[in-house]
């Protein structure tokens, strides 16, 4: 006899059985901010803005360093799309052998960037005058004393690809962020590696090797906001989505994902890591209310889901266990570890939609 199917899940109040009053209020919290970020991306929650400025990027233009004029026309966007993409801080080009007459030499095993270099040149036959006519007559109303234009691919290499040529230092940026000690304090029990620098934010899991394991952020005077968050929440939910991350790792909580994502398991993990910060911007009032950051970067990523209506609520009963493992490391928590909270969440270990969290071994990582 089959089984009858089971209706659709659906997000509802989570009961309170052997929770304490604090856990449940939590909690409805959390449910209350998915609902809000769930309307806000269903009523089209808009383009997600980098809440830091990138060194270099699209705020200078390209300059040549030896002739000391800047590129025009496609060349700067064509820079701007490489010095992105390889985070070069400067905008300081020159080619091969112009960084030599500049007494430079470009690293070797660097790749130079493709721009257009544009000539002109005069065809033979425009040299050559017909016997009885004059210099006017043989010039039609389009002709431009026979010049021809061309184009040529050429490349070029950053400053930051270069040695023996100093670049100009990069102006350094006022601190627009607010500093938050009970923030700090949180972070700092979870005894979680944070190392500053680039323009970049990230988890690295540890290797084979036993390297890793550490958040690398961007300097805070790097975090300028969005026009929907200051640069103090834009940073510490920046923290705090990589403090999700650093949770998720094998010798922490050690996520199984839902295989029913497929290739896209990177774009589950991103919702969970963001409804993750937004819940702790709620829990340790960071922010009022769910920012449109929130819902703008998580509706992102249920794009590359494609439309599974499932994901964010799946991700969600997650995020609420990854903020009760991070609560476990405070000193008010002394009740419980990090691996208890892991486990023993509101909902059932094992989820209907598959997700698992397995043991990790004991004490704090």
């Amino acid at each position: 006899m089959t089984k009858p199917k089971k209706p659709p899940r659906t997000y509802q109040a989570l009961k309170s059985d052997g929770d304490d009053a604090s856990t449940k209020k939590r909690v409805d919290v959390h449910e209350a901010i998915t609902t809000k970020i769930v309307a806000a991306i269903e009523a089209g929650a808009g383009e997600f803005q980098m809440p830091w400025h990138r060194p270099g990027v699209a705020f200078t233009i390209p300059r040549n360093a030896l002739t000391k004029k800047t590129y025009r026309g496609s060349n700067i966007l064509s820079l701007w799309i490489d010095a992105d993409a390889k985070k070069f801080e400067h905008q300081t080009w020159a080619t091969f052998k112009q960084w030599q007459e500049l007494g430079a030499q470009v690293r070797k095993g660097e790749k130079g960037s493709l721009i257009v270099k544009y000539g002109s040149w005069v065809p033979k036959s425009a040299d050559k005058l017909t016997t009885g006519q004059s210099t006017s007559d043989q010039k039609g109303p389009e002709d431009d004393d026979g010049k021809r234009l061309f184009a040529k691919a050429a490349w070029v290499f950053n400053v930051q690809q270069v040695d023996g040529f100093s670049a100009q230092p990069v102006e350094q940026r006022p601190d627009l962020t607010t500093r938050l000690a009970h923030v700090d304090a949180f972070i700092a029990a979870t005894k979680a590696e944070f190392r500053e620098g680039g323009q970049r934010a990230f988890y690295r899991h540890r290797d084979s090797s036993g390297e890793g394991d550490f958040i690398q952020m961007p300097e805070r005077n790097l975090f300028t906001g969005t026009a929907t968050s200051t640069p103090t929440e834009s940073y510490e939910a920046t923290r705090l989505h990589e403090s999700a991350h650093w949770a998720h790792a094998e010798h922490r909580m050690n996520i199984e994902r839902p295989s029913r994502f497929g290739d896209n398991i990177y774009a589950f993990h991103e919702l969970v890591a963001e409804l993750s910060a937004a819940f702790l911007c709620a829990d340790l009032q960071i922010s009022n209310a769910p920012r449109a950051d929130h819902a703008q970067y998580c509706a992102s990523w249920l794009e590359v889901l494609k439309g599974d209506t499932k994901a964010i609520f799946s991700a969600a009963s997650l995020a609420t266990r990854t903020v009760g493992f991070l609560n476990a490391f405070q000193p008010a928590v002394a009740q419980s570890t990090p691996e208890d909270a892991a486990t023993n969440s509101p909902e059932r270990p094992e989820l209907s939609d598959g997700i698992v969290t397995t043991h990790a071994p004991k004490g704090p990582r």
